[in-house]
């Protein structure tokens, strides 16, 4: 297994959500960055988000989400996608503020802060991915 990369597939269910995210701590652990370090913990966060978004709004049924994760040493930055099959919104998703009442919506925000940038782009033949980089 090439340690610069992790790639696994998920239940498109809570459960694999959750099982994606200690993935991505415990590649992270391996590359000698301990879960209470900075980029371990964004990086579980933006997993956890990102995998959440693919179950609630981008599952189809007896389909999983894909998870990507990349290191780029010499770039400083580290690469998150995820893909799931639902097609690509026809407006990128808004990371703006929720209303204060609102119970959800406040993940790709979080996303956005945590993030040096992110977008998503069509999975072809269907689906797509939402991707996420952050700084090492």
């Amino acid at each position: 297994m090439d340690t610069r990369e992790l790639a696994a597939h998920f239940p498109a269910t809570p459960r694999g959500a959750q099982l994606a995210r200690r993935q991505a701590v415990r590649w992270m652990q391996e590359r000698g960055h301990p879960p209470a370090s900075d980029i371990a913990c964004g990086v579980a966060l933006v997993v956890g988000e990102l995998a959440a978004n693919a179950v609630q709004h981008g599952r189809v049924p007896g389909r999983d989400f894909g998870l990507r994760i990349t290191a780029d040493e010499a770039a400083n930055h580290v690469r998150i996608e995820v893909t799931d099959a639902a097609p690509p919104p026809d407006l990128p998703p808004a990371a703006g503020p929720p209303h204060p009442e609102d119970e959800s919506g406040r993940g790709l925000l979080l996303v956005d802060v945590l993030t040096t940038r992110w977008g998503t782009t069509p999975h072809p033949p269907e689906g797509k991915t939402v991707w996420a980089e952050l700084c090492l």
